[in-house]
């Protein structure tokens, strides 16, 4: 079969030069570096972040990759874990929502750890990330994996795979291969997802990301991997009981879908957003919380199924379930009037007057959100208060939405918001200012020394 989808996939991963991206995507490219980093660097001292630094930081490779924030050179494949879990563990890096919702900047850590072993240019590495988003994407428009108890990380083995393997410069039987190996163990359990969440939620792309370097560097010495992928007997499509249709037909010109995704302005589960800039919005106009009597939250399907239906998310007892729990983060939002996270930290999110106020938030699904999702993100918060009136707040298109994108310098702000504790106003600016150069680096060597943290927190 020399027309299945790995094919497909293998031909489109080298079909393309640097030079046919548009100056939309390159720029677009480097915000989401920005903001990953700020990210990372944000989340560099949470436990699973250390964790998995610690693990990572017991190996060394003599072409290995800087685990961020350290000089220490881990197998590229641990690199893009530990490296990925501080990209992700906030819930605050970029998201796409279609069939299946990703945050497709996951796969920035497999590609930098590679395009680093592989002393790639900054231009092959932005190609590659280009490549990873494109991947994702389209799969997500494809088919939805988690009603059936697949979760969304599961396509990121394929997209890191690919855009590792052409930076890696394999040739499409290599590729096809490195896709094929990705693919045979990728499926990843939609558990992590439900119920009272784990350190797990925040580092299940991280294993992804790992999977596919991993797969990389097996294909490139010469390891072949099961065949057709998809659409074998026992394979991708069988065992999820998915269709992935005409997905690889969608795989020509330059990639562009990262010009659909979205930055998050708030750290939190991105169906939330709406609610919070609601919330956030009513909070202004009401002046007081003691005023509130009951809140109603009106939502789209997903919204609810994913973050607002489940009874931990009324009284969550982990970072992992707050920041995943659509009454909590609106509620907090209302009562706080921002949300930072401070207000992720445990002796906020399970205090009692909070989950007092719990008790009184209803979720409600909405029909006419759910038909506009995905094209709109919408909440409508609405609340009643103790002397009778009610207070109504709509948002469609949160701030940092492909239809509402920040301004560079407010991706900047949030990078720098992120990072000054930790390394000052100096030292995030050199950063910011390797990142918007990127095109021009001859490697991502001054990137990643860029990213050392200190010793202590000097500020320098």
């Amino acid at each position: 079969m020399n027309t299945t989808l790995a094919h497909q996939l293998a031909g489109y991963s080298s079909s393309f030069q640097f030079e046919d991206l548009s100056k939309e995507v390159v720029h677009e490219v480097k915000r989401r570096v920005i903001d990953s980093l700020g990210c990372a660097l944000g989340a560099w001292n949470e436990e699973p972040c250390v964790i998995a630094r610690n693990v990572a930081s017991d190996f060394s490779a003599k072409n290995g990759s800087t685990i961020i924030g350290t000089k220490h050179k881990a197998p590229p494949d641990w690199a893009a874990f530990a490296n990925g879990c501080c990209i992700r563990y906030f819930d605050y890096n970029d998201t796409y929502l279609s069939k299946e919702p990703a945050h497709p900047s996951d796969n920035i850590s497999a590609a930098l750890a590679t395009a680093e072993s592989v002393r790639a240019t900054g231009r092959e590495l932005i190609a590659a990330i280009a490549l990873a988003y494109e991947v994702q994407c389209r799969f997500c428009d494809a088919a939805s994996i988690r009603a059936r108890g697949w979760d969304h990380v599961t396509y990121g083995a394929f997209s890191t795979a690919l855009a590792c393997a052409r930076l890696m410069k394999l040739d499409p039987e290599k590729t096809r291969h490195t896709v094929n190996i990705a693919g045979v163990a990728c499926a990843a359990m939609r558990q992590s997802r439900a119920g009272e969440l784990s350190h797990w939620k925040g580092v299940a792309f991280a294993d992804a990301a790992r999977r596919g370097v991993y797969s990389a560097l097996l294909a490139r010495a010469g390891m072949t991997g099961p065949a057709p992928i998809f659409e074998g007997q026992m394979a991708f499509e069988k065992q999820l009981g998915v269709s992935l249709g005409n997905v690889g037909e969608k795989f020509k010109g330059a990639p562009e879908m990262i010009l659909n995704t979205s930055i998050k302005f708030w750290p939190a589960e991105y169906h939330s957003q709406s609610a919070i800039e609601a919330a956030l919005a009513l909070r202004k106009e009401l002046g007081d919380p003691a005023k509130v009597k009951s809140m109603t939250i009106e939502s789209h399907d997903a919204s609810v199924d994913i973050i607002g239906s489940e009874p931990e998310k009324w009284k969550p007892a982990t970072r992992e379930t707050a920041d995943h729990s659509l009454p909590y983060i609106t509620a907090i939002a209302l009562l706080d009037g921002e949300v930072t996270e401070k207000q992720f930290q445990s002796n906020r999110f399970s205090h009692a007057n909070v989950w007092k106020f719990l008790e009184n938030v209803k979720v409600e699904r909405h029909s006419e959100l759910s038909s506009a999702y995905p094209g709109a993100v919408a909440n409508i918060v609405n609340i009643d208060l103790v002397d009778g009136r009610r207070l109504t707040k709509r948002v469609d298109f949160p701030l940092g939405h492909a239809k509402n994108p920040l301004k560079d310098s407010e991706v900047e702000d949030k990078f720098f918001a992120l990072v000054e504790p930790a390394i000052g106003k100096n030292r995030g600016k050199k950063i910011v200012d390797l990142a918007w150069k990127l095109d021009e680096a001859a490697n991502v060597d001054e990137l990643m020394k860029a990213l050392v943290m200190p010793e202590r927190n000097d500020q320098r």
